[in-house]
């Protein structure tokens, strides 16, 4: 069953709603849509018009703009643990967001978490035992420097989460189907699936990396995601992962590779609020 669930109220309010954990008391998950217009600070469009955007979708949450907090992301690894004095970082521009920063995670209600994509993977986790929430953005460099399993470890430290307690979950991306890769993204990416299938799976490798034309491979990035989050020790059975692709629909979800670099951006939140 498709976890992300289209909510459309009027043709400005598209959210794909992550079903299942917002039926969570309290908890509220999800990705923005293009319908929603875009919600980075970083790709030519008028500040004052972003900040209105987003700004509209925390009213469509109903959430307060105060606490919305985000990064200021490089397609790294780091991990950002999100205290009170954290909250509402980034909201009106990106010199006060977290810098350098990839995830976020926190223990702490009343706080939104977000981070922006337009192809990129965006990975929630949520352990309903402390409570914890992680929100990350996964590039293919993310990826392989497995910032999937740093996010749960970050969780663990900070927090005491156990893996086999984390939910996660898989958002909108660009798929397999679309995304076709070359040498200088491959020689990164093999190392990293030969080393989860080293007991020769080579099926499962090769549902990863499928080969195309001229050396070039079409790279599942959302299947590689997967495994990393089982390699981190979290149950095959607590992980949804959408079939929802940003270059096969152009016409609800924003694509950096589809549209030539020119397009806006879309959004992952995550928050919990006191009961």
């Amino acid at each position: 069953m498709e976890p992300f669930v289209l909510r459309q109220e009027d043709a400005n309010d598209a959210l794909l709603m992550l079903q299942s954990w917002c039926a969570d008391e309290g908890i509220t998950a999800g990705f923005t849509t293009r319908h929603a217009s875009n919600t980075a600070l970083h790709v030519g469009d008028d500040p004052d018009s972003v900040i209105a955007n987003r700004k509209q979708i925390a009213q469509m949450l109903g959430w307060s703009f105060e606490v919305w907090t985000c990064a200021e992301q490089v397609h790294g690894n780091d991990v950002k643990v999100i205290a009170r004095e954290d909250v509402g970082s980034g909201r009106y521009d990106r010199d006060s967001a977290i810098q350098n920063t990839d995830a976020l995670v926190t223990n702490l209600p009343d706080v939104l978490l977000a981070m922006f994509y337009a192809d990129c993977v965006p990975l929630y986790f949520y352990d309903p035992h402390t409570q914890s929430l992680g929100l990350a953005h996964a590039g293919w460099k993310g990826t392989v420097a497995d910032i999937a399993s740093r996010t749960v470890g970050k969780m663990t430290e900070a927090f005491g989460a156990e893996p086999a307690n984390v939910r996660a979950a898989i958002g909108p991306s660009i798929g397999g189907c679309c995304y076709e890769v070359d040498e200088a993204v491959l020689r990164h990416v093999r190392p990293v699936v030969n080393t989860l299938f080293e007991d020769g799976e080579k099926a499962s490798a090769e549902r990863i990396v499928m080969p195309a034309r001229d050396g070039r491979a079409r790279l599942d990035l959302k299947l590689l995601n997967r495994h990393l989050m089982i390699k981190a020790g979290i149950l095959p059975s607590n992980i949804e992962m959408t079939l929802w692709c940003t270059g096969c629909r152009k016409d609800l979800l924003f694509s950096h590779r589809m549209e030539n670099g020119n397009t806006g951006r879309m959004m992952s939140w995550l928050g919990r609020k006191t009961r």
